[in-house]
C-alpha cells in the first residue's frame, strides 16, 4: 500500500499519508431530517435503526479518546434533529484533545438549541444555505424556511459573541446553476457576519446514475472514518445504502476496523485506482477533476487478486 499523491495546477505534489488512527470520525447517531433536498439520498434511505444505541456512540468515543480526533455526530441526517446532541457533545468534550463539528441546514437552530450546543462546547458549526433569496433557496431545501434560517444564523452568532464562546461559524453554498447569480452577493453579505464563507461544489453520490467509475485513487478514505446508526462502518461517507461495509463497532474496536484486513485491502485497490473492483466505488466519479500522480490516463488492468466477495463489483444491470 502506498500513499496517494495529488498534483496542484502549479506543479506542487502533495502526498496524502495514512495513519494508525483516523483524523476525523463521523457518527450517525440518528436518522432524521427536517428537509427533503433533491440532491440528498436521505429521502430514499431504507435502513435503520432510527437511533444509535447510547452504548454504541459512547464506545466509539471511549475507544478513541486522547487521539486528537475531530468528531462529527452526524452522517446522512440533520444533527440538530438529535435530541441527545448536547449530551453527545459534552461527552466527547471530556477529552481536551477532541473537536466537535456539525454541518446543519440551520432550520432547527432556534435559540434553545443554540444555547444548548454552545454551552455543551461545540467547536465548529457549518451552515448549508444554498441561496441568497427565498426564491432561490426554497427549491433547493424543501421543508426549511429561508427567512427562519437567516434569523437563526444571526441570533446564533449574537449568542456566541455574548457568551464568549470560541466557535467557528462557516456559511456554505453549494455551487449550482440556480444560484450562480447570487453567489457574489451571498459572500459579500455573510463575510462580515461569520468566520468563513465558501462556495462548494455539488458532488454526485455513488450509484446516482454513474455507469462506470473514475479510475483514480480516493482521498475520502485517507483519514476519515464513518459509522451508521446500527454500528456498521461504511467505507465512505457517500455510501448511503451500505454497499461498502468494512466492519461493525459492536463486534470490533474502532482501531481494529481502521487498521484491519478489509480496510487495508480497500486502500490497496484504491491506491491503484481500481474502483472497478469495489462494489461501492464501481459507480463513483468523486475526485474526477483531481490530478493524481501516475493517473493521467486510465490504468490498464493490473491483474490483482479479487477483493472480498462483499466488495466485488457486479455486472451492470440494464438501466443501472
Amino acid at each position: 500500500m502506498s500513499n496517494p499523491r495529488t498534483l496542484a495546477p502549479d506543479g506542487t505534489v502533495r502526498e496524502w499519508h495514512y495513519s494508525d488512527t483516523p483524523r476525523a470520525i463521523q457518527i450517525e447517531t440518528n436518522l432524521a431530517c427536517n428537509a427533503e433536498c433533491p440532491f440528498c439520498p436521505y429521502v430514499h434511505l431504507d435502513r435503520g435503526p432510527k437511533a444509535m444505541e447510547d452504548w454504541v456512540w459512547r464506545k466509539i468515543v471511549d475507544e478513541t479518546r486522547g487521539l486528537g480526533i475531530v468528531y462529527r455526530p452526524f452522517l446522512i441526517n440533520e444533527p440538530l434533529s438529535e435530541k441527545r446532541l448536547p449530551e453527545i457533545i459534552r461527552y466527547i468534550k471530556r477529552d481536551p484533545t477532541a473537536t466537535v463539528e456539525i454541518n446543519t441546514n440551520g432550520g432547527l437552530l432556534n435559540e434553545k438549541r443554540s444555547r444548548d450546543i454552545l454551552d455543551a462546547g461545540i467547536d465548529v458549526v457549518r451552515l448549508s444555505v444554498d441561496g441568497f433569496s427565498k426564491q432561490t433557496y426554497d427549491p433547493a431545501r424543501p421543508g426549511v424556511d429561508y427567512d427562519t434560517v437567516v434569523r437563526n444564523v444571526h441570533r446564533f452568532v449574537e449568542m456566541r459573541e455574548a457568551g464568549g464562546h470560541r466557535v467557528h461559524v462557516e456559511m456554505r453554498m453549494i455551487d449550482m446553476p440556480e444560484n450562480k447569480h447570487e453567489q457574489a452577493a451571498y459572500v459579500d453579505y455573510w463575510k462580515p457576519v461569520v468566520d468563513e464563507v465558501l462556495i462548494v461544489p455539488l458532488y454526485r453520490w455513488p450509484w446516482e446514475g454513474q455507469e462506470k467509475p473514475v479510475l483514480k485513487p480516493c482521498l475520502k478514505i485517507v483519514d476519515e472514518m464513518f459509522f451508521y446508526t446500527d454500528g456498521s462502518a461504511p467505507l465512505c461517507c457517500w455510501d448511503s445504502a451500505g454497499r461498502g461495509i468494512v466492519g461493525n463497532v459492536k463486534e470490533e474496536s474502532v482501531l481494529d476496523i481502521w487498521n484491519g484486513r478489509v480496510m487495508a485491502a480497500m486502500r490497496t485497490l484504491l491506491d491503484r485506482g481500481r474502483r472497478d473492483l469495489i462494489h461501492l466505488c464501481s459507480r463513483c466519479d468523486a475526485y474526477a477533476n483531481v490530478r493524481f500522480v501516475g493517473f493521467d490516463a486510465e490504468p490498464a488492468a493490473l491483474g490483482e487478486a479479487a477483493p472480498p466477495a462483499a466488495f466485488r463489483s457486479p455486472e451492470p444491470a440494464p438501466g443501472s
